[in-house]
This record gives C-alpha cells, sequence and structure tokens, in this order.
C-alpha cells in the first residue's frame, strides 16, 4: 500500500500569523519575517506529526492511494480521514497496462474515522495478478486552517511550539510528543477494529 499526495499546502494557507501570536513574538520590527521559515517549517512538521497520530488530514490535498488487494469483495476502507471525494479509479495489470474504472459504480460512505469506497450492486474491479489498483480522492477537514476543529489547531500550535522551542535540544527530549499534546488527539484517534467493516 503506498498512499502520495498529489497536491501539497500552499504557504499562504498556513496560519503563520496566528503561529506567532501563540508564540508572543514582538510584531512591528523591520525584519518581523525573519523567522518565518523556521516557523513554517515547524508547523508542517507538528501537521505531519499529527496526521501521522491521528490516521487524518488537517487540511485538504488530493492522494492517490495504490494497493495490491480489496480489503473485501464490496467495500473498501480508505487509509485516511476524512474524505470529501472520490477523483478516479485506475487498474493496473503486471504489464502496467492501465484501465481507467468507472466511479458511477462506487460510492463514498463518509465517515469521521473510517471512511469507505461501496460498491453498488457488485462487486469490486478485480485487480489482476501482479497488478494494482489506483484510486484519488480529496481527503482533509477543509482547504482553509479554519475548517481544522479547534481541538487540533490548537494541537499543532502547542506541537510547533515545542518544536520551535527544544530546537537547539541536543539529548533528544524535544522530540517527544508532550502529554497536552497527546490528550488533545485522543478523541481524533482512529480505532481499529479488526474484522470490522
Amino acid at each position: 500500500m503506498v498512499l502520495v499526495e498529489l497536491t501539497s499546502i500552499d504557504l499562504s494557507d498556513l496560519p503563520m500569523d496566528a503561529f506567532k501570536a501563540h508564540l508572543q513574538l514582538g510584531t512591528g520590527f523591520a525584519d518581523d519575517s525573519v523567522q518565518d521559515e523556521v516557523l513554517e517549517s515547524y508547523i508542517r512538521a507538528a501537521m505531519a506529526a499529527i496526521e501521522a497520530r491521528i490516521g487524518k488530514m488537517l487540511l485538504s490535498r488530493e492522494v492517490v492511494w495504490e494497493l495490491s488487494a480489496w480489503g473485501s469483495a464490496d467495500l473498501q476502507p480508505l487509509p485516511v480521514a476524512p474524505v470529501s471525494a472520490l477523483g478516479g479509479m485506475v487498474i493496473v495489470d503486471g504489464s502496467d497496462a492501465e484501465t481507467n474504472i468507472d466511479l458511477a459504480r462506487f460510492s463514498l460512505r463518509k465517515d469521521a474515522h473510517r471512511p469507505q469506497m461501496l460498491s453498488e450492486g457488485a462487486l469490486l474491479p478485480t485487480i489482476p495478478k501482479g497488478g494494482a489498483v489506483r484510486i484519488s480522492f480529496t481527503a482533509g477537514f477543509g482547504p482553509a486552517w479554519g475548517d481544522v476543529p479547534p481541538d487540533l489547531r490548537e494541537a499543532v500550535f502547542l506541537l510547533a511550539a515545542h518544536y520551535y522551542e527544544n530546537r537547539r535540544d541536543q539529548n533528544g527530549a524535544g522530540g517527544l510528543m508532550p502529554f497536552g499534546v497527546m490528550a488533545l488527539l485522543e478523541a481524533h484517534r482512529t480505532i481499529r477494529v479488526f474484522g470490522a467493516r
């Protein structure tokens, strides 16, 4: 299984000014933007760590997911949440020949933790031996920072601030996720139940 982001988060979509306010950095100076590159890197790192921890994408991005076998014959759980739209499906055979599949045959079951792609009235298409299926979809809470739930926005700021404040840490303690961040993420973690559809 491989999940690849087709689009990235633009700098203009990141909450730079809000994060500066969170850090209580001084303003009104000629060199106000001197730390922007560093702050951006910590916001991106915090977002990536949180997304990996909870299995959700914060800001909307287009992704493509490749897998070699279906989870079941009539539905497929998607690897991240929330998913707002299916974009396309391609079956690739062992010789890399591609066949586009009509998405009208499928529906999206939206779910906060475990969205699913369902086959309508038939089975999912056969994946040839040595082949794969590529499913593209849009994942994330929305395109704007305000679309992200408030507790997750706060978790990003707390973790990015932790990275920023411990940027010169030589013994590795700064790499640990603070308890306050973990507490904010708890309600958003996906609980895997074996055999659950």
